[in-house]
């Protein structure tokens, strides 16, 4: 990916994502490019949306089709059984991530430890789930829609909503359709970046476009970018994207001051630096 966007002759543009995916899983991966990698936060963030089918039948260590078998249930139940379960896991929740995860324990992934044969205790975080709809019913197959905040693992809701059955809930697919609420159709295939790359890239003002613009005059912007605070005659309060005609400069927060507004730099751009100061 890097490659593709770096010119020849110049030094290697960055580039970062916004929001892993587990190993089998498909679907939207925002890549961030150059300056926009400072905005990552944005998609870490954001809300998301994922098709997950799972299987109620057996359990994982895993908790998705890469893992061993840890169990197996005989019991079977219905598609009304399974709509009237849903509501329980929808809402603010307490969840334990799988011992197979990222997070860091006493200096090591958790996954690390689990694959050693080491035992893993995790704390419950609190996430939320916006959305929890069946979208289809094969027992022992369910696919769900899931909306949910940032740090939901779609592998242990699968689990406690099997566990909440008596049964198991390990994930076979998922996929992610929304990041931040961009539309499934945004998405593109890699195949498709490396033939088309340049027509690919969308300006990072549509990154921030849940924030609300700020529009400077040329010496305003020109104290923006070099750090100084602004007095504003603006009722905008909370975090803004500011501009300068054409040029993003970056973005800031919107406070109360003693008489007008005060627009307070966050992050500014050196690109708009060089543009403005040079």
């Amino acid at each position: 990916m890097i490659r593709l966007f770096t010119r020849a002759g110049e030094k290697r543009i960055k580039a970062g994502h916004a929001g892993t995916l587990d190993p089998l899983a498909t679907g939207m991966l925002p890549v961030l490019l150059g300056e926009a990698t400072r905005f990552s936060a944005v998609g870490l963030n954001a809300d998301k949306t994922y098709e997950v089918t799972m299987d109620l039948s057996c359990q994982t260590d895993t908790l998705d089709a890469e893992g061993e078998t840890t169990a197996r249930f005989d019991i079977r139940i219905n598609q009304k059984d399974m709509e009237s379960i849903l509501p329980r896991f929808t809402g603010n929740l307490e969840q334990i991530p799988p011992a197979y995860s990222a997070i860091h324990v006493d200096g090591q992934r958790a996954h690390e430890i689990a694959r050693k044969g080491g035992k893993v205790v995790l704390a419950a975080r609190p996430v939320v789930i916006h959305e929890l709809r069946l979208i289809n019913f094969l027992f022992p197959m369910v696919t769900l829609r899931v909306c949910c905040s940032k740090g939901t693992y779609i592998r242990s809701l699968t689990r406690d909503i099997g566990t909440s059955l008596g049964m198991g809930g390990y994930v076979t697919a998922l996929r992610r359709i929304s990041t931040g609420g961009w539309p499934e159709a945004m998405m593109l295939p890699f195949d498709t970046v490396a033939k088309q790359h340049e027509a690919c890239i969308l300006p990072l003002q549509q990154w921030l476009r849940h924030l609300p613009t700020i529009l400077l005059q040329k010496v305003e912007a020109q104290r923006f970018v070099q750090g100084q605070r602004l007095q504003m005659n603006s009722e905008i309060q909370g975090e803004v994207t500011v501009t300068f005609e054409d040029i993003l400069l970056g973005t800031g927060i919107m406070k109360p001051g003693m008489h007008r507004m005060v627009l307070h730099p966050a992050q500014t751009l050196p690109s708009a630096q060089r543009r403005l100061l040079s």
